[in-house]
């Protein structure tokens, strides 16, 4: 099923990688910082710089979990990173000093964590398999707020005034962020399977919807707003499946793994356990460019603040069970500079 090619599309190779599968890639807000968190209990961050037409990481610093880490994001000045683990901890790391303090717990693994900057406040919020959102000013031991949910949090996203959650059991929390974090509505999307990641994507400068993706290589499109729910902006889309010539034969269908939108185009990447990315424009419905596929599955990726940089990580997914699990290969993260291959297709 897969190549022998662990660099097919020729992309940068981040230097010093993980040594154990990755579970996270987030870029600065402000800079082209680069950090990962992975299962070997490790938060490590890159600066990634160009030299003429080559990239170059340059590793700058890690930290360490008790357990596998799952999920980090930035502050809004992109002075901080935190991280979210198995050790059922969140932790803040200072950049600038290198302090690494725990800021928030829950009684189950930490999966999600995003900074919310509203204009009346900011805040850490942190998703858990525990059932639970909570919030927290990283100076107070105690949460600010918590918000129980139907099931375990699997991924968020936020962008003011809004936060989406998707929980096991196929459910999208939606928050309003105003004031407070409070409950818009909860809703399932038209997904048959278990939900694996999501992205709000903005319209005219602000939050218009999200896209999310499942593990039957399929992804939709949500606006958020409803009047538009019979129009052309609402879809479902068909992704990483092997190609079958001949519709009597089965085909090989991949969990997508991943959906980001390009912070300036608004067209979107997911990748998947088929060991490819592919670039997507929503509005034209249609798909720009699918990467010659790795020689193993791709856990996570995310773009730049500048839509310049395209990072995804080539790490096993256990999507295959424990027999598939290969201790001696390679994890692998790459930044690929996308230029005009996310430029939306001309009307």
């Amino acid at each position: 099923m897969f190549t022998t090619a662990y660099n097919p599309n020729k992309d940068h190779e981040v230097s010093q990688p993980p040594n154990d599968s990755i579970s996270a890639l987030s870029f600065s807000p402000c800079a082209d910082f680069l950090v990962a968190g992975s299962w070997d209990n490790c938060v490590r961050c890159w600066e990634v710089k160009q030299s003429g037409s080559t990239l170059q990481s340059e590793p700058k610093a890690e930290q360490q979990h008790q357990g596998p880490t799952l999920c980090c994001c930035w502050s809004g000045d992109g002075t901080k990173v935190f991280s979210g683990s198995c050790d059922k901890s969140v932790k803040m790391w200072d950049l600038n000093s290198n302090s690494f303090m725990q800021v928030a717990a829950h009684d189950a693994p930490v999966k999600t964590v995003n900074w919310i900057q509203a204009p009346n406040y900011s805040c850490l919020m942190t998703g858990s398999w525990d059932k639970t959102l909570k919030f927290w000013d990283t100076r107070q031991a105690q949460p600010m707020m918590t918000i129980n949910c139907e099931e375990r949090v699997y991924a968020s996203d936020v962008m003011y005034p809004v936060a989406v959650s998707i929980l096991a059991g196929r459910k999208v929390k939606i928050l309003n962020l105003e004031t407070k974090p409070t409950v818009h509505h909860t809703m399932e999307p038209p997904l048959r399977y278990q939900l694996r990641d999501i992205s709000i994507f903005k319209k005219d400068g602000k939050p218009a919807g999200f896209g999310v993706c499942s593990i039957e290589g399929r992804a939709a499109i949500e606006p958020f707003d409803n009047t538009a729910a019979n129009s052309k902006d609402k879809f479902t889309f068909k992704c990483h499946r092997s190609v079958v010539s001949d519709h009597h034969k089965p085909q090989d269908i991949y969990a997508v793994n991943g959906i980001k939108f390009h912070p300036i185009h608004g067209t979107l990447a997911t990748i998947g356990s088929d060991g490819k990315f592919s670039f997507w424009d929503k509005d034209a419905r249609t798909k720009l460019k699918t990467g010659e596929q790795l020689d193993n599955t791709i856990t996570c990726c995310d773009f730049n603040h500048t839509g310049t940089y395209f990072a995804y990580a080539s790490s096993y997914d256990w999507s295959k069970g424990h027999e598939f699990y290969n201790p001696q290969q390679k994890n692998y993260i790459f930044i690929r500079q996308v230029k005009d291959e996310l430029k939306p297709r001309k009307k």
